[in-house]
Formats: C-alpha cells, structure tokens, sequence
C-alpha cells in the first residue's frame, strides 16, 4: 500500500545520482540531510521506546546455527523493521526507491530489502568486518540512516570506513547524525562502529540478490 501523497519526501532529491555515482567511483557513498527531518524524528522515537520497554534483541555475528553473541565484538541490540509503523513503511519505500534506481543504473540484480534498528548504548562497539557473510553472496549493499539528533563532536560513536583495496586505510569516518546517510559494497568495503558515549540511534540495512541456485539459498561460492 502506498503512502499518503501529503507527506514529504523521505529522502532528499539529490541524493540518488550522487549516491550512484559515488559508488561506482569508490564503493561507497556519505550525505548528510539525506533523510527527513521528521521521519528521523519519529523514527528515533520509536527506537527509543523500545529500548526502554527492554523490547530489543542483543545482536550476534554469524546466522542460523553460527549465530553466537559476542560482546567483545559486536554490542548492539536490535529490532527488524516490520513496516508496523507509518514511520517504518516511509523509510522502506524509500529504500525502495534507492533500490530501483541502483538496479536501473548499476544492473545489480536487487531483489530484496532487509533493516533493522540499532541501539548501542553508551561503550557499545562493533569491530572491523564485512557485511557480505563469508562464502555468501546475496548482500550485495549496505545502508544506514542516522537518527540521533544534535550528536555532539565528542560523542563517538562514528563508523569509520575503510578502503577496500587497502584495509587499514581509513577513508571516511562518519558522525552518526539524524539525516546522515550512507551507503557501500557489502562484500568490499571493511568498517567498524567505534565506542560511544551516548546511545547511538541508527537503521541498518541490506539490499539483497537471488543467489539460490538448485533451491539452496545464496550457496557457497
């Protein structure tokens, strides 16, 4: 179902070419005031209260029966969108239409969205990693919209990335900030979340590509 025409859009106009663009020059792609305003505001909200009803589930690495929680690597708690707010079904439609646009682009074959909400509280962390699952290839794009409002300089917190063909190369390090966006290659593109100081607020998410093959789901490559 659609969304009322009366709202306003839930990303900024510009943002699609420069995002194409970005990551087909590097693999990667940062905008702030990329998201509305009040959709970042209602969304945060809507994180927030679920962290205080303890109604979020600790993050692990790993899937199915590699699943494993690791504090010393990962200290976030999450929720999966569900669309079950008009706040949620804004922000997927317009990865919708990021999606779209990529696959007219960039030819990638995206089939499918997948996002959660994420809270880290004050010392949470996530060490360097990939998001492509290691001899999996259906992540194909990651995505995180910010949604902390006035994020001070010294709050930590921000993602650094790192450049692909240089690991320890650090080529952008970004301030989790209502409106920010960003985007990069799943299977290329190294980054961490570094410790915050204050509960850290974000949308993590994942445009996915049909790699069954045999009626086995994203097989091994």
């Amino acid at each position: 179902m659609s969304l009322p025409s009366a709202l306003p859009p839930a990303l900024a106009p510009e943002a699609l070419p420069r995002l194409i663009d970005a990551l087909v020059e590097q693999g990667w792609y940062l905008g702030e005031g990329v998201l509305d305003a009040d959709l970042c505001a209602e969304l945060h909200a809507e994180l927030t209260a679920l962290a205080e009803r303890d109604a979020l589930e600790a993050a692990g690495i790993g899937r199915g029966q590699e699943l494993q929680l690791r504090r010393d690597i990962r200290g976030d708690a999450i929720h999966w969108l569900d669309r079950e707010s008009l706040a949620q079904r804004r922000y997927l439609e317009a990865m919708g239409e990021v999606q779209q646009a990529l696959n007219r682009a960039l030819f990638l074959g995206l089939f499918e969205y997948e996002a959660h909400f994420a809270h880290y509280p004050p010392g949470a962390f996530y060490r360097r990693h990939l998001d492509s699952f290691r001899g999996r290839a259906n992540r194909v794009v990651s995505t995180v919209g910010y949604l902390n409002p006035d994020w001070p300089e010294d709050g930590g917190g921000e993602m650094v990335l790192y450049a692909p063909d240089e690991p320890e190369r650090e080529v952008a390090r970004v301030r989790p900030s209502a409106g920010t966006f960003a985007c990069f290659l799943a299977e290329t593109v190294p980054h961490e979340v570094l410790p915050t100081r204050l509960p850290r607020a974000s949308i993590a998410g994942w445009f996915r590509r049909n790699a069954s093959l045999g009626g086995r789901v994203d097989p091994a490559r």
